[in-house]
C-alpha cells in the first residue's frame, strides 16, 4: 500500500497530480497506525534526550498526509474528494485528540529535565506540555470520551461550514444579456465575466457571480443600483435562512452546535467560556483586556467613521441623485468620491498592476530587504495548471533555501479568499537539512485575451501580505518543527510579519516597479503614485470600526457560548453594531453565516488578533520611515529578530529586539486615518 499510494510515497515534495480520493482513507490510516506506534515509543523513553525532536519527526510523518489532503479540499474541492475527507477527518481528529490525551507520553515529556535544553527547546516544551492540558489529559472516565468525542464533532461541522459557505458561493450566478446593465465596470472585468459566461456554456452574454472578484467589481464599479443590490443581496445572504438560496446551505444549525460544543469543551478544561481557552495561548491576557483594546480603537475611530459615512450620503444626494444611501451603494459612491476628490479611478490603476510585474517588484523587495533571491522554477508537480513554483536563494547560492508554490487565481472548487499555509517544515534529517515550503493562495481575477492578469492595487496588497506569512515560515532557521516559522507563535502575533510587509506595497519605489500600463507599458507616474498615497486613508475610519465590529462580534459570541447560553448570533451582532458600527444594515444581513474565519478557521474567539498584530506590524514598519538610510540593516535585523526567531521566544520579545521598546497604538491608528 504505501508504494502505490502517492500520499505515502516518501517523494521530495507531495505527487498532487496523482493523489485521487480513493488514496485518502488507507493513506489516512496507515499514517495514523504508524503514529500511534511511535507515540508508544516515545512513552517508554520517559525523559530521553531527544525526545522533543522524535515527537516531532513522527507529527510531521502524520502532519504531511493529512496536510496535503486539507490543502486540496481548499483548491480542488469535488463532491469525492469531500467525501474522502469527510471520512478521513473523524479519524484524524480523534486521534489526535486521543494523542492529547496519552497521560504516559505527556508524563515521558513532562520527565525532559530542563536543564537539557536549549531556551527554544524549553519553550517547545512549555508549549507541548500545554497542548496536552488544553486536550483534556487531566480529565478521566466519561469527561475524558465526551471530550474526545466533542472534538471530533466540531472538526466535523466545522468543515461543514467551510463547504456550505463554497456550496452558496458557486451555486449563485445572473446571466446578463443586456451589456447596459455593465455600464461602468471596467473593459476587464468585463472580459471576466465573458469568459465565466462562455466556461459555463453560456453562448451570449455575461455572468457574474459570487467569486470575490466579480463581487467587488459590481458593488465598486457597476452604474445600475438593482444589479448592486441583487448582488449584494446573494453576497450576503450565503449559505444562510435569507436570500436567493434560503435555507438551502444554511449553516445557522451548525453555527449554533459550534458555539455550544466550544462551550461545553471550555467548561470540561475548567475554563469560562472558548474566549479564555483561546486566550490561553495568545499575547492578550484576558478578554476583558482585548474588549479594551477593541473599545478603544472604537472609540477613536467611530466619530470620524460617522462623518465618513455623513459626507458619502451627501455626495450620494447631491451629486448621484441618490437621497437614501443604501450598503450596497457605498462601494460604488466611495469611488465616485474617490475619482473627484483624489482623481483617482482603481480601475484605471488595475490597467496598471499586471502580475507579472508586480511579482518582480516583490521578489526585488525581498531581495533587498532580506537578502534572498526568489526565481522561478519548472519541473514540481502541482494540482492544478495555473499553479507557479518558485526557489528562493541565498545571495551567491544556488541551492536553495527555501521554495514556494503559488496559486493566484480564483476558480470553481477552490476556496474564496487569500491564504498562507505549510507544504513542509525546515527540520534536519540525518543531519541534512530539509528544507522548508509554503503554498501562497490567492483569488485573482484570472487572465483572459492571452493578456497577463491585472490586479486591484488592493489585490497587491494582499499579495504582500500572504508573502509577509510565506517569508515567516521560509526563513525560519530554527531545526525543531514545532517552534519553527509560524509554529508556536502567539496567534495574535502571527500577522505580524504579513501586515508589515503590507505597507512596502505602498512605497512609491514599489509601486513604480511594479506597474506597466496595459497598452503603453509606462509605470505609474508621479502624480498618480501622489494620489494614491493621498487618498490611502480614504474612509480609513470607516474600515477600521468594520474591523473592530468583526472582532467584537466574535469575541462577545464567544464570551456566551459558556455554561447553558446559547448565543443568538444575529442578536449578538445587532447588539455589538449597535455600540460601533456606523452603516444601519438590512434585517436579512447575514455576515455570520459565510464567517469562516471564526467557524471554520483558525481564528475562533481570536479575530482580534488581526488588529492587535496590526499594531506590532505598524509600529515595525515605523522604524523604516524614521531612518530610511538604513533601510537593509533594518530588513536584516527584522529577519534575523523576527522571521527566523519563530516561535523560539514570546512574541513580545521578539518585537522588543527588533523596536527596542514595547509597541503603543499610535502607528496603528495613524494608519487607518484616525488621530491617536
Amino acid at each position: 500500500m504505501t508504494a502505490a499510494n502517492p500520499l505515502l510515497a516518501q517523494t521530495d515534495l507531495p505527487a498532487y497530480g496523482d493523489i485521487r480520493p480513493e488514496h485518502v482513507v488507507p493513506a489516512v490510516e496507515q499514517a495514523i497506525a504508524d503514529h500511534k506506534q511511535a507515540m508508544v515509543d516515545l512513552a517508554a523513553r520517559a525523559g530521553a534526550p531527544g525526545l522533543l525532536a522524535a515527537k516531532a519527526e513522527a507529527d510531521i510523518a502524520l502532519g504531511r498526509v493529512w496536510g496535503v489532503v486539507e490543502h486540496l479540499l481548499m483548491v480542488t474541492n469535488t463532491p469525492e474528494l469531500r467525501a474522502a475527507h469527510a471520512e478521513g477527518q473523524p479519524l484524524i481528529d480523534a486521534h489526535y485528540t486521543a494523542v492529547g490525551q496519552d497521560r504516559a507520553l505527556y508524563e515521558a515529556l513532562a520527565a525532559i529535565a530542563p536543564d537539557t535544553l536549549d531556551s527554544g527547546e524549553q519553550r517547545a516544551l512549555k508549549l507541548a506540555l500545554q497542548a496536552f492540558e488544553l486536550s483534556g489529559v487531566a480529565l478521566e472516565g466519561q469527561a475524558r470520551e465526551d471530550f474526545a468525542a466533542n472534538r471530533v464533532e466540531q472538526g466535523r461541522l466545522e468543515t461543514e461550514f467551510s463547504n456550505a459557505v463554497l456550496d452558496a458561493t458557486q451555486a449563485w450566478h445572473l446571466e446578463i444579456h443586456d451589456e447596459a446593465r455593465l455600464a461602468g465596470l471596467s473593459e476587464a472585468d468585463r472580459a471576466g465575466m465573458e469568459a465565466a459566461a462562455r466556461a459555463a456554456g453560456q453562448e451570449a452574454g455575461w455572468r457574474v457571480t459570487l467569486h470575490a472578484p466579480s463581487v467587488m467589481a459590481v458593488l465598486s464599479h457597476a452604474e445600475d443600483r438593482a444589479l448592486r443590490e441583487e448582488v449584494y443581496t446573494a453576497w450576503n445572504t450565503r449559505a444562510s435562512d435569507q436570500g436567493p438560496n434560503a435555507g438551502q446551505f444554511d449553516n445557522s444549525p451548525r453555527i449554533a452546535e459550534i458555539l455550544e460544543r466550544r462551550g461545553r469543551s471550555a467548561l470540561a478544561l475548567g475554563f469560562a467560556d472558548p474566549v479564555a481557552v483561546s486566550l490561553s495561548t495568545k499575547m492578550a491576557r484576558d478578554a476583558d483586556e482585548v474588549e479594551q483594546f477593541l473599545s478603544g480603537l472604537a472609540g477613536a475611530a467611530r466619530p470620524r467613521a460617522r462623518a465618513e459615512l455623513d459626507d458619502l450620503g451627501a455626495f450620494a444626494r447631491d451629486h448621484l441623485n441618490l437621497p437614501d444611501l443604501q450598503p450596497w451603494d457605498i462601494s460604488w459612491v466611495g469611488e465616485a468620491v474617490r475619482k473627484q476628490r483624489h482623481a483617482l479611478d482603481t480601475a484605471e490603476i488595475r490597467r496598471y498592476l499586471p502580475l507579472p510585474r508586480v511579482l518582480e517588484a516583490l521578489f526585488s523587495l525581498v531581495h533587498e530587504l532580506f537578502g534572498v533571491e526568489v526565481r522561478a522554477a519548472d519541473g514540481a508537480p502541482v494540482w492544478h495548471p495555473d499553479v507557479r513554483h518558485f526557489t528562493l536563494h541565498r545571495d551567491g547560492v544556488e541551492q536553495p533555501v527555501a521554495a514556494l508554490y503559488a496559486d493566484f487565481y480564483a476558480r470553481e472548487g477552490k476556496r474564496g479568499g487569500a491564504w498562507m499555509d505549510v507544504c513542509r517544515v525546515r527540520r534536519r534529517e540525518g543531519g541534512a537539512l530539509v528544507t522548508p515550503v509554503a503554498y501562497l493562495v490567492t483569488n485573482f481575477a484570472p487572465p483572459v485575451g492571452g493578456k497577463p492578469a491585472t490586479l486591484q492595487h488592493n489585490d497587491m496588497v494582499t499579495l504582500f501580505h500572504e508573502m509577509g506569512h510565506c517569508l515567516h515560515h521560509l526563513l525560519s532557521e530554527v531545526d525543531l518543527a514545532s517552534i519553527g516559522g509560524i509554529s508556536g507563535v502567539e496567534w495574535d502575533a502571527v500577522e505580524l510579519p504579513s501586515q508589515f510587509l503590507e505597507n512596502f506595497a505602498w512605497e512609491p519605489a514599489t509601486l513604480k516597479a511594479a506597474s506597466s500600463h496595459d497598452e503603453t507599458g509606462e509605470p505609474l507616474s508621479d502624480a498618480w503614485i501622489e494620489r494614491m498615497l493621498g487618498a490611502r486613508k480614504f474612509l480609513g475610519a470607516m474600515g477600521l470600526v468594520r474591523q473592530v465590529e468583526f472582532a467584537l462580534f466574535d469575541l462577545a459570541i464567544h464570551r456566551a457560548a459558556g455554561g447553558d447560553n446559547a448565543p443568538e448570533p444575529m442578536e449578538v451582532l445587532n447588539e455589538v453594531r449597535s455600540r460601533v458600527s456606523v452603516i444601519d444594515f438590512p434585517a436579512w444581513h447575514r455576515f455570520p453565516h459565510a464567517f469562516t474565519h471564526i467557524f471554520a478557521g483558525g481564528y475562533a474567539a481570536g479575530y482580534y488578533s488581526y488588529l492587535w498584530a496590526e499594531r506590532l506590524s505598524a509600529d515595525a514598519y515605523a522604524a523604516f520611515e524614521e531612518s530610511p538610510e538604513n533601510r537593509h540593516a533594518l530588513g536584516e535585523k527584522f529577519r534575523l529578530q523576527v522571521l527566523s526567531r519563530g516561535g523560539t521566544r514570546d512574541a513580545l520579545v521578539n518585537f522588543i529586539a527588533f523596536r527596542g521598546r514595547e509597541p503603543d497604538n499610535e502607528a496603528l491608528l495613524e494608519s487607518w486615518g484616525v488621530a491617536a
